[in-house]
């Protein structure tokens, strides 16, 4: 996990942003991430239409769904309204959240679709084995390339890059520098996001997998 490296750092900036919404019931910080996510994911559709610069707002969207998503537990925490209910409707949330970017941008034309679906599998791939360590009572697994928080914020940079390119800055080309080729494949920053997903989020998925069958005691008898 690339992030948890900076919890340390993370944890008074955050204690800070949650105080305006110690008042605010955790559940509905969790249904506003996952609608910022569900505009995130049509907005990245729009640019079929639009054009790449909306990526720009897509970033924009992606990176408020995630704070929202952190900020839910935060106040859950302060407040001593954190428990298995709400645990378990963030993770329910953050699955519908993670399909609909996905198909947000799968759909937009400014990335394989092929690609992108292989990535959403591969994230929820992740995920369900981080949970279902859980479920045989291994404890909830966090460990791997690609956490949520990871994800996020590469999504958000590669959604912020793709918009940004797509401006006509004066140093650009007369052409937006949005979709590039290489030995005569084409691809777009998407793309290369997407393709980190499928390899990192298999790579976790598997990982975890492994290390929780290790960690299981073996059948009796055996």
């Amino acid at each position: 996990m690339v992030l948890e490296g900076y919890r340390g750092w993370a944890a008074p900036r955050l204690e800070r942003l949650a105080r305006p919404f110690l008042t605010t019931p955790p559940d509905r910080l969790s249904w506003t991430a996952l609608l910022l996510s569900v505009a995130a994911g049509g907005l990245a559709l729009g640019a079929r239409w639009l054009g790449a610069v909306v990526f720009l707002g897509v970033a924009v969207l992606v990176f408020a769904s995630g704070l929202f998503d952190v900020l839910d537990g935060e106040v859950a925490r302060r407040t001593g309204r954190a428990g298995p209910r709400g645990d378990f409707l963030d993770h329910v949330l953050d699955r519908y959240a993670d399909v609909a970017i996905l198909l947000g941008i799968a759909a937009s034309g400014y990335a394989n679709p092929a690609l992108a679906l292989l990535a959403l599998v591969s994230l929820l791939l992740a995920s369900y084995m981080g949970t279902q360590a859980q479920a045989v009572g291994a404890g909830r697994m966090y460990r791997g390339l690609l956490a949520r928080a990871d994800r996020l914020v590469l999504l958000t940079f590669a959604t912020f890059l793709l918009g940004d390119l797509a401006l006509p800055w004066p140093w650009a080309p007369s052409a937006p520098w949005v979709r590039l080729s290489v030995a005569g494949i084409p691809f777009t920053v998407l793309d290369v996001a997407m393709l980190w997903f499928v390899i990192a989020g298999q790579w976790t998925a598997i990982s975890r997998a492994v290390r929780v069958h290790r960690e299981l005691p073996p059948p009796a008898g055996a």
